[in-house]
């Protein structure tokens, strides 16, 4: 079931100021929706924070779809961005980039008590790894070597998938992976699989003016320590 819930987020501004929609996945605590079914987690908040350094002439929405979903719409149409994306060298022409907003490491995981043993990524391969369909992760275990792979909609269903038994490993930020054993789930770290910068990336038809103070406004947070405030109230720790 798709989940098109949007917050708009309206900055004071003339009837005819620019708007630029936003997608991302639910993948908490990066993004999710909360309670009142408003977009929240680390990457929401650096992109609310992005758009409220830009100024008073700017609206935009943010939306929660499944990943296929927010990166085709953002590769497909006008003043769509997706955040938060693997900039790897095969999505390096499709999109106009802002970023980093985080540096990711994965690591493949598998259900706590699991008698899945893979000390290598050699070893894992024997291994059937499920993932989210066009996540940047597909692309890497394709890479890697990976064959056995198995794809869902959401990071969800993966996750369901995976404490059900139907797959034997996952690829999961190490943030994720600490949130969730904090919260009890019954996952255990197997191997690491990738570092990746996670960045913004938007329809080429995005100006080269508005990107450029997108960027201005996320390395303003940075500078000034939004960004480790932002990730210090979700409980993650940014990769330097």
């Amino acid at each position: 079931m798709k989940c098109l819930v949007a917050i708009l987020c309206m900055l004071a501004g003339p009837a005819s100021a620019a708007s630029l929609t936003f997608t991302t996945e639910s993948y908490p605590p990066f993004s999710f929706l909360g309670p009142d079914d408003v977009p929240r987690g680390a990457g929401v908040e650096q992109v609310n924070g992005i758009m409220k350094g830009i100024g008073s002439d700017m609206s935009y929405t943010i939306e929660v779809l499944p990943w296929a979903r927010a990166l085709a719409l953002a590769e497909t149409q006008p003043d769509h961005c997706v955040f938060a994306t693997a900039r790897t060298a095969e999505r390096e022409n499709r999109f106009k980039w802002v970023g980093p907003l985080h540096v990711d490491r994965n690591t493949l995981v598998k259900r706590a008590g699991s008698p899945v043993h893979a000390p290598t990524l050699e070893a894992a391969k024997a291994y059937r790894i499920g993932t989210q369909r066009d996540d940047y992760t597909q692309d890497i275990l394709r890479r890697k070597g990976f064959t056995d792979i198995d794809l869902s909609a959401s990071f969800d269903l993966t996750l369901a998938k995976l404490l059900g038994g139907r797959i034997d490993m996952m690829p999961m930020s190490d943030g994720v992976v600490r949130k969730l054993l904090k919260e009890g789930q019954p996952i255990e770290p197997v191997v690491a699989l990738s570092l990746q910068q996670l960045s913004i990336a938007c329809n080429k038809s995005v100006s080269g003016t508005l990107i450029e103070r997108m960027q201005a406004s996320l390395d303003r947070l940075n500078a000034n320590g939004t960004r480790d405030k932002i990730y210090r109230a979700y409980g993650l720790t940014p990769v330097r």
